[in-house]
């Protein structure tokens, strides 16, 4: 089965025995009830509140316990789940309170966008592994926080050195840590931030006029080319 970019989902698995592997990493996170599953002979259970992460080319059986399990499934190609693989820490309650979060966005039509587009990124930031060896002298971006920042000053005309000045990194290192970390130029990130914001206005029913001045386009002619982009 091949999975060519971020695939967000909402499954409800039943007592039917299913048994397959996937060329991309798939995370579950357990939303309700308990979902067995064994990995290359190792078997586990997926309660609520608990997650797993099931690497490319492992063969999984799963199947439900009693009346089923629902979990919100990511199948992603992101290299750096590679430092996920397993179970998620006994104490995360920030993914697990992100991943009813996201759960409940994609039952609403007007968020489900939204939740796609970013909540890949946020769970791996949520996981929080420990950091390999090479890792630790790296000096850690909080990309939701910077994403807060940038959101509060979309009328500034924001560069990657204002970026990489608030994450204490040079421009060209935090260049290459956007690259490595959400898959996007930096640039590229920015402008899918602001985008993601103007179309969360007028689905709220903001003006295109006051949505692009609050969003910082020079006009909303300009601000619909982009959302119709």
């Amino acid at each position: 089965m091949h999975t060519p970019a971020h695939t967000l989902s909402l499954r409800d698995y039943s007592r039917s025995r299913g048994s397959h592997a996937h060329d991309h990493f798939q995370v579950l996170i357990g939303l309700d009830g308990v979902l067995e599953i064994e990995v290359e002979g190792r078997g586990t259970g997926i309660g609520a509140g608990q997650a797993q992460v099931v690497a490319p080319g492992d063969r999984h059986d799963f199947e439900a316990r009693g009346d089923g399990s629902v979990c919100l499934v990511l199948d992603t190609p992101h290299p750096l789940w590679a430092r996920c693989v397993e179970r998620a820490p006994d104490h995360a309650p920030q993914l697990h309170a992100l991943a009813r979060y996201l759960a409940q966005c994609m039952q609403q039509p007007a968020h489900s966008a939204l939740a796609l587009q970013h909540g890949p990124a946020l769970l791996l930031e949520a996981w929080n592994p420990t950091p390999r060896p090479s890792d630790a002298r790296r000096r850690r971006i909080d990309w939701p926080a910077l994403a807060a920042w940038a959101r509060a000053r979309w009328h500034e005309p924001l560069t990657v050195a204002d970026l990489a000045d608030v994450a204490c990194l040079s421009p060209s290192q935090f260049a290459q840590r956007c690259r490595d970390e959400q898959g996007l130029g930096a640039m590229h990130w920015l402008r899918t931030l602001r985008l993601a914001h103007a179309r969360e206005l007028r689905l709220e029913g903001m003006g295109a006029a006051e949505t692009a001045r609050r969003t910082g386009y020079r006009s909303p002619s300009a601000l619909t080319a982009a959302l119709r982009r």
